[in-house]
């Protein structure tokens, strides 16, 4: 495991910080600190079908991203960075914005998610119509422009059954992408492994061993 300090990252330089990489995780965070490398790094990701998986603050860069650089709307961004912003696809919770002492008034806790079938997301998680997973956040995907993001190929493969939270989004047109608004790592150990990071350690593995065989075409051939 490398790891890249996304205030580094620029548009000149992505290609040879993660060049090498068999797959990138965003992992999570608050505030603006290289919130810019996140979504440019975020992008090669998209662009070279590498392995990608967001959490929580990385899912939200993966959608700021697509915004972007998909949707054409380039001043995308979260109110948690932008309050101007003419697209706010990640915005503050509304059950937030009546929130003035910050201390422990995150939305905490485990909640239900409703997996799409035939998803990236169902698939890894065995089938199952429903799981449940914990939070630490205060910003979500703007559910107001939902239909556009799933038109153009971005989809909400996991759903609050109550509140309608896109708690899980992925591209299937990638062979990994996937971005989580929840925190795996929570309730990932040892012994049991969160599935995610189980199956995106699988697709890095994947990644790596077909460009080691372009690299390599005996290694192609012996293995065919």
């Amino acid at each position: 495991m490398v790891n890249v300090h996304s205030e580094f990252i620029t548009s000149e330089n992505v290609a040879e910080k993660l060049g090498n990489l068999d797959g990138l995780l965003v992992a999570p965070g608050f505030g603006h600190r290289g919130v810019e490398g996140k979504i440019i790094a975020v992008k090669y990701a998209r662009e070279n079908r590498l392995p990608f998986f967001g959490i929580c603050l990385g899912m939200q860069m993966a959608v700021i991203e697509f915004a972007r650089h998909i949707l054409g709307w380039r001043d995308a961004h979260s109110t948690e960075m932008d309050a101007n912003t003419s697209h706010p696809v990640i915005d503050l919770m509304e059950e937030q914005k009546k929130v003035t002492i910050k201390g422990g008034t995150m939305r905490l806790g485990a909640y239900p998610c409703a997996l799409k079938e035939g998803t990236l997301a169902h698939h890894i998680y065995n089938g199952q119509a429903e799981i449940s997973e914990r939070h630490r956040h205060r910003w979500e995907f703007n559910n107001a422009y939902l239909g556009e993001f799933e038109t153009a190929g971005m989809v909400a493969s996991g759903v609050n059954p109550g509140s309608g939270l896109v708690e899980i989004v992925e591209l299937p047109s990638h062979p990994f992408f996937i971005g989580v608004q929840y925190h795996p790592e929570l309730k990932s150990s040892v012994e049991s492994p969160q599935p995610i990071f189980v199956d995106f350690i699988r697709a890095a593995r994947e990644f790596s061993d077909a460009k080691n065989a372009v690299k390599n075409p005996l290694l192609q051939s012996e293995m065919i």
